[in-house]
């Protein structure tokens, strides 16, 4: 295909798997690892690079279906590549592991273009934020007291001002350890700490009701998913209980889904890695803002820096415990954490990041 820009040569995409140090869960799910699907794309003597969170089918999809889409297409045009992923997937629906996969392409293919380009990623999407605020995400309900300490001060040593954990334990059947847990995580954190909450739509609604009122009056700023995110008669019923900020919005896929939950939320949470990859996130977060509604980038710090500083309607970015260890395994060039921020790279082309050598023995795919 003719354009301004090279072509893409080549689309590869390889799995990696990092176990988490001990089983792991929120409300609703447990896990013992993370599994991260990379993308590459080459052009012009140039790699960019991509991720998401998801399974090693999103790698088959990749392989499959959106590499011959890819592949020849202008490393420029990328609007309208994203614009024929999304078609060649039609048959396979264009939500959860398919977008997953898309997210992962449209991330390399923004890298891809920024290093032709001799640009940092963050120059080229439009960045408005030289520093990031980021807020310490973790607190499973399968940590003791003492683990549960022991995180609050990793998230104090990187200057985190807010923090979130995990409740809603087992379907919301634990709520009076649910509320002990959270006046744990207030002795730990100290009085001037933002306190959040996710209950990964663990709760009915009337039980989210009385448990964000607790939440009200321990402090909370912050309840995430207090129902299912596909439940928005409910988060709206919910939100207008309580004092604290209803969240949602880690699993919408594309703009119907944004558009859906845009009244029935305070902050709405958007992932590059599920919703679409930057092309998705900034659509999302500029929705959003016709609605004068902030954004937080949920997980994925590294790959968000860039395109979280360039909306001006931010919140903030979750640095959710299980990537901030992993992504120094996964990749070099990370953006650098300090102050209670993320810090995007300006000094070298695209996102800056690459996979590490090292890398090599989590491989499985």
């Amino acid at each position: 295909m003719s354009g301004i820009g090279p072509p893409i040569t080549a689309v590869t995409s390889a799995v990696y798997t990092f176990p988490t140090p001990e089983p792991e869960a929120d409300g609703t799910l447990q896990w013992d690892a993370t599994t991260a699907v990379t993308v590459m794309l080459k052009a012009g003597g140039h790699t960019g690079l991509g991720w998401t969170y998801s399974s090693s089918a999103a790698a088959t999809v990749i392989h499959d279906t959106l590499a011959d889409v890819v592949r020849d297409r202008d490393a420029y045009d990328i609007t309208r590549g994203w614009a024929a992923m999304h078609r060649a997937c039609r048959n396979l629906g264009t939500k959860g592991l398919v977008m997953q996969a898309i997210s992962a392409v449209d991330m390399a293919w923004w890298d891809l273009k920024a290093r032709l380009l001799n640009l940092p990623i963050s120059a080229l999407l439009g960045q408005c934020r030289s520093e990031v605020p980021i807020y310490g995400s973790g607190g499973f309900t399968t940590l003791s007291e003492a683990q549960l300490e022991e995180q609050v001060g990793w998230w104090q040593s990187v200057g985190c001002t807010a923090m979130k954990i995990k409740i809603g334990q087992a379907w919301g059947t634990r709520i009076t350890r649910d509320l002990a847990r959270v006046g744990e995580l207030r002795k730990y954190a100290g009085d001037e700490v933002h306190l959040m909450v996710d209950a990964n739509g663990g709760y009915s609604t009337g039980q989210a009701r009385r448990v964000g009122a607790a939440l009200d009056d321990l402090g909370v700023v912050w309840f995430e998913e207090p129902v299912s995110s596909d439940d928005t008669a409910g988060l709206a019923t919910v939100r207008t209980a309580l004092r604290c900020d209803v969240a949602a919005g880690e699993y919408a896929a594309d703009l119907y889904d944004v558009r859906a939950l845009l009244p029935t939320v305070d902050c709405l949470q958007l992932d590059a890695t599920r919703c679409g990859g930057y092309t998705g996130w900034l659509r999302g977060a500029a929705l959003a803002q016709s609605q004068n509604l902030q954004v937080s980038a949920h997980c994925a710090p590294s790959l968000h820096a860039c395109v979280a500083a360039a909306v001006p309607n931010l919140r903030h970015v979750e640095w959710f415990v299980d990537h901030a260890r992993l992504e120094p395994l996964l990749v070099d060039g990370l953006p650098q954490v300090r102050g209670g921020a993320l810090h995007p790279d300006t000094s070298t082309p695209g996102h800056g990041m690459s996979i590490r050598p090292e890398a090599e023995q989590w491989c499985t795919g």
